[in-house]
């Protein structure tokens, strides 16, 4: 297997996990390492899944798509009716995860971002074949394939999950060729529905989030908390860090949730700016190596699976990083790999097997 597939990726991978446990390690050292020992739980099953995934044809598994689509929207149904409910800080009322039983939690949207993608690139190939992409009535079909976890995730009370199936949706349908008037039209739609969006749909914690972005400093025990706190925990720890397990205020947990959303907090206290900066270069090599190997795929179904994956972390890692820094509001949304959160790094684990397929397929014909 491991000479067939894609060593930088498996190299790459590597780096970023032993990089990603340290993190989680120092943030878990006030909490009993429940969150450290959780994530590796996660890793070993991850890694299986990944191996599972890279001897599995990732064809069989688009032309399954009723299946994957079926078993997707039925978890993320289970856990609105059925799931945990978990209240945070500012308001957030979330039912997103499911309890497995003497397990620990999963979160159903992380396995349905990669179901989307599989749906997605079978959906857009087979419009593309017909050379009907650009009709109307199948650009509305298109919407609505990305409407269906938009809405799961938002009932759900999980909108950071919503706007991340968003952007997979906006990547994927513009490498697929869709015209950039129709992009113009959604743009103006979503423009002139913003009022409406505002008034009956966003909840009240999102519109404090919104309106205190700009400016945190204006509740700095409230809503800018969070992203105020993270911001002096990354400056504080200025080129090179105070070192790895001795920043005091990962020690004393000033920063909420540290371990998961601000998990770049840990890294720019204790590793400095270049600490932070590694974590950027390691992410955009594996997805520079991801684009790469969308060069040699003579499947497009594959090439639409490998953007979808790519849009996927490009679009956590900027969101996550720019509400780390204030630069967008908080949306929930993990940093792809080095945030605890089992759910995520399983289904991460599991796009990486499927990617390693399309590389074994695309050069061992």
């Amino acid at each position: 297997m491991f000479a067939v597939s894609d060593k930088v990726i498996w190299s790459l991978l590597s780096a970023i996990l032993l990089y990603s446990l340290l993190l989680i390690k120092s943030a878990s050292r006030t909490s009993g390492e429940t969150f450290y020992r959780s994530q590796l739980l996660a890793l070993v099953l991850g890694l299986a899944v990944m191996v599972f995934a890279v001897f599995f044809d990732y064809e069989s598994l688009i032309e399954n798509w009723k299946f994957t689509s079926a078993l997707c929207v039925f978890l993320m149904v289970f856990s609105l009716i059925f799931g945990i409910n978990i209240k945070g800080i500012s308001g957030v009322n979330a039912r997103a995860w499911i309890k497995i039983p003497n397990g620990p939690t999963f979160q159903p949207s992380e396995l349905a971002k990669i179901g989307f993608i599989l749906t997605f690139s079978k959906h857009l190939h087979f419009l593309k074949s017909k050379n009907i992409l650009d009709k109307p009535i199948n650009l509305v079909c298109l919407l609505g394939h990305v409407l269906v976890p938009v809405l799961l995730t938002h009932f759900q009370g999980d909108d950071g999950a919503a706007v991340i199936f968003i952007f997979i949706f906006i990547f994927m349908a513009f490498i697929s060729g869709i015209k950039m008037r129709y992009f113009l039209y959604l743009v103006t739609i979503f423009t002139l529905s913003v009022p409406l969006l505002w008034k009956y749909v966003l909840m009240p914690y999102q519109k404090n989030r919104i309106i205190n972005q700009l400016n945190p400093e204006n509740d700095p025990l409230g809503v800018g908390f969070q992203q105020i706190q993270a911001k002096l925990s990354i400056g504080s720890g200025g080129f090179f860090g105070k070192g790895i397990f001795k920043g005091d205020r990962v020690f004393d947990r000033v920063v909420p949730v540290q371990e998961s959303d601000f998990i770049l907090s840990v890294a720019g206290e204790e590793l400095g700016f270049a600490g932070c900066f590694l974590i950027i270069v390691l992410i955009s090599c594996l997805v520079c190596r991801i684009f790469y190997i969308t060069k040699n795929c003579a499947k497009i179904s594959g090439i639409y699976i490998c953007f979808g994956i790519i849009s996927l972390i490009v679009s956590q890692t900027i969101f996550n990083i720019g509400m780390c820094l204030s630069l967008l509001p908080t949306v929930g949304v993990t940093l792809p790999f080095f945030s605890a959160g089992g759910s995520s790094l399983f289904c991460l684990l599991l796009s990486m097997g499927i990617i390693q397929n399309i590389y074994i397929k695309s050069n061992n014909p």
